[in-house]
């Protein structure tokens, strides 16, 4: 049979119907299962048949949810986390010992960088941080011991992108895992594994939820890199809930269409801000004036929702228009239908130093915007008020 199409596998992926012929899956709240006898029982502990034990370990909720993200980003297996930040972690800690190094994108979400600097030391596990701008630099920073090479693109928040198939044979080279966040882009506009990423993970709280209800994350991978993973988290508890799981796998049926509103919005968006007097620079990876422009239509399908730019009167002006949003909302999240602005210099990154922070080009009058599914005139009137409010 033809394979179908990444829409048509969003929404017709589910899991099989019971005795009571539902059309929509239902929820399996439950903690654990029974077994039919003891032999059955034993034969699941031993993995010698497949079949749910206990939720933590896997629940069928999860596990449709974890078939749609394979299919969808093109893996073989996966498992599904309580958070993002619970992905981002299993899937470096399920693979690193003490000793080994690992190459992180100085980029990376905020949390990351702190699990490197203040976490990972304590294990014996060391790190280097590599610019995203100077690939050419990255190879001579990979040492004996690095075991893996973690990057997010686009990068939150200043949207700089890295050629993840040049990054993929550069991994492969050296026989190192390539551990990629695709959460700002999703499966829908980039597919990191068809690239040479190893390890594919996401906060499902973003745009695969994209309505702000729900926590969750998830790791995708070949079965025996999640075999790996499997273990880390069965022994450390940081399973999705079923509930979660069966939010997220319904909101995968609309992804598609979302991201296509979400990334028409915001083209538009950056397309008047780049106009606007009181902006200083605008960013979005379909700009033309985007340093990677030609690489974001390379490895990405659209720009995807995040629109990030500097408003002239650095910090106190990027307080000021904060505090002159109406529309939208001042939150700390993103993928959200709603609009949703917010000011890294003083929140997300505050924790850095002004020096780190200008390094990943996060300077003190950058506001991001989540661009939501409102009609793009609000949200065009939005920016235009509180612009104006905060002069």
């Amino acid at each position: 049979m033809k394979k179908k199409k990444f829409e048509t596998i969003a929404i017709r992926t589910q899991l099989e119907k019971t005795e009571n012929r539902e059309h929509s899956v239902p929820l399996y709240l439950t903690s654990s299962f029974t077994f039919e006898d003891a032999e059955q029982a034993r034969a699941m502990f031993a993995d010698e048949i497949p079949g749910n034990i206990y939720t933590r370990f896997s629940n069928p909720n999860n596990s449709e949810f974890i078939e749609k993200m394979c299919l969808m980003e093109g893996t073989e297996d996966g498992f599904a986390t309580a958070s993002g930040m619970a992905a981002v972690f299993v899937s470096m800690a399920a693979f690193l010992n003490s000793g080994d190094h690992i190459l992180l994108c100085k980029s990376v979400f905020g949390s990351t960088i702190q699990i490197a600097n203040q976490i990972f030391p304590k294990w014996g596990i060391s790190h280097t941080y590599a610019d995203i701008t100077k690939p050419e630099s990255w190879e001579g920073l990979i040492q004996k011991n690095t075991k893996m090479i973690m990057v997010e693109t686009p990068s939150n928040p200043a949207l700089d992108l890295i050629d993840l198939e040049w990054l993929g044979k550069l991994a492969k080279k050296h026989k190192i895992l390539l551990n990629v966040d695709n959460c700002f882009a999703t499966p829908y506009l980039q597919q990191p594994a068809k690239l040479g990423a190893d390890i594919i993970t996401h906060s499902a709280t973003k745009y695969i939820d994209g309505q702000g209800r729900a926590i969750g994350g998830i790791i995708l991978a070949s079965k025996e890199l999640i075999k790996e993973v499997r273990f880390f988290s069965r022994h450390t508890g940081p399973a999705l809930s079923p509930f979660n799981a069966w939010i997220f796998s319904k909101s995968l049926e609309t992804l598609a269409v979302r991201m296509d509103r979400h990334s028409e919005n915001a083209l538009k968006l950056a397309q008047h801000l780049e106009k606007h007097k009181e902006v200083e620079l605008v960013k979005y990876p379909f700009l033309p004036s985007h340093p990677q422009y030609e690489l974001a239509k390379k490895q990405m399908s659209a720009g995807g929702g995040i629109v990030t730019f500097i408003v002239k009167g650095g910090l106190n002006r990027g307080r000021k228009f904060l505090n002159a949003a109406m529309l939208s909302s001042h939150t700390a999240n993103l993928g959200d239908t709603r609009t949703i602005v917010t000011h890294p210099a003083s929140t997300t990154h505050s924790k850095l130093t002004d020096e780190d922070r200008a390094s990943v080009g996060i300077l003190p009058g950058l506001i991001r915007i989540s661009v939501g599914l409102e009609h793009i005139d609000d949200i065009i009137e939005e920016v235009e008020q509180a612009l104006e409010k905060s002069k």
